[in-house]
């Protein structure tokens, strides 16, 4: 082959300024100043995050001479990112400060990205690893859609705001960090069986996240700031493992489908870490591996294990066991083509402790 006949090409975009820590809001301005940002940028968050931390970084920002304007938004759903796309046209916003859980940073990444201008990430929760991702998950009638969008250009996570935010929020986070083992697993086995496209990179970084939960599950707990601190840096290592990659699927495998199943047939009842959570119990089972060893992490952490933790019946969870290979059929998993039937669904169950 020819050098010029060469024409594979891999485009990873990563997080250029990184800032976790106590009292970190009043840098913000001193991060966009390193970003380069325009003097025009647009603040992206919901009623209360807006009181919460909204607010104190537009004071910020405007004493540092930024003309800033304000969207406040709802769930993650795309007539609200279209409404948000529509406010930055309005504004001529040059960039977005997305200030708020997880669903005000998945409408900023969509906007970001249909407006063609960077965004900064300052989450006021840490419920899962889309804090530096380059996916949304934007929510239908169908259940939450995983689209693809961009990733933040800085992230500023002051654990003082996150740590205000309900401790479930954090728990749930960790969990779904924790379930990057079964993804991974799930991803070695389609590339093993299927071929499909790997990277040791992205792996190593998904694994290195979850283990470091793991290993420190002891010291995440409620009413400890540190406990924010020692989660965050492999909750956002775990977002940013899937821009090396360029998919999901460093984080996001069989129990991310169990988690989609329970939010189309059960919605509301539990958090998604929480459901990923208990997911990855029941399928490392299912991948013949140490599937206690993920239960006890997350008892430690005070996350569920169980239907009744999750607010669920034994029968919700398996309906959605049998209906989990139907949600993405081009993600080959453990759970094969044509998935479990109630049966087998409801023996994993028990002998996981799930039901």
């Amino acid at each position: 082959m020819k050098m010029d006949d060469f024409t594979k090409a891999k485009d990873m975009i990563f997080p250029r300024d990184v800032l976790i820590g106590h009292d970190t809001l009043p840098e913000i301005a001193k991060m966009c100043d390193g970003l380069n940002f325009a003097d025009c940028g647009m603040i992206v968050s919901g009623e209360n995050t807006y009181k919460s931390a909204g607010r104190i970084v537009n004071d910020y920002m405007v004493d540092s001479k930024y003309n800033i304007h304000v969207k406040l938004t709802g769930i993650a759903t795309l007539a609200n990112v279209k409404e948000v796309t529509d406010a930055g046209r309005e504004y001529k916003a040059k960039f977005l400060l997305a200030v708020g859980g997880g669903s005000k940073i998945d409408i900023a990444k969509m906007a970001a990205m249909d407006l063609n201008v960077p965004f900064v990430s300052i989450p006021t929760s840490a419920a899962h690893d889309g804090i530096a991702s380059g996916r949304a998950s934007l929510k239908s009638d169908m259940g939450p859609k995983s689209i693809e969008a961009v990733s933040p250009l800085g992230i500023l996570a002051d654990t003082g705001v996150i740590y205000e935010a309900p401790y479930r929020s954090l728990a749930s986070g960790c969990a779904d960090v924790i379930s990057n083992l079964t993804a991974l697993k799930d991803w070695e086995f389609a590339n093993r069986l299927r071929n499909e496209s790997f990277s040791s990179s992205a792996y190593a970084l998904a694994l290195h996240s979850a283990n470091t939960i793991i290993e420190n599950s002891e010291l995440i707990r409620p009413g400890v700031e540190e406990s924010t601190w020692i989660a965050l840096r492999p909750i956002i290592i775990s977002g940013i493992a899937m821009s090396v990659a360029g998919s999901s699927r460093p984080a996001s495998g069989s129990e991310h489908m169990f988690s989609h199943a329970l939010d189309v047939l059960h919605p509301g009842k539990a958090m998604h870490g929480e459901q990923c959570g208990v997911g990855s119990i029941m399928m490392m089972y299912l991948h013949g591996g140490d599937w206690m060893m993920i239960r006890t992490a997350l008892k430690n952490i005070g996350a569920p294990v169980n239907a009744d933790q999750l607010g669920l019946k034994p029968e919700d969870i398996i309906d959605a066991l049998v209906e989990a290979q139907k949600i993405r059929k081009d993600r080959f998993t453990i759970l094969g083509d044509r998935g479990l039937d109630a049966k087998t669904a409801e023996i994993v169950a028990k002998k996981t402790l799930v039901i």
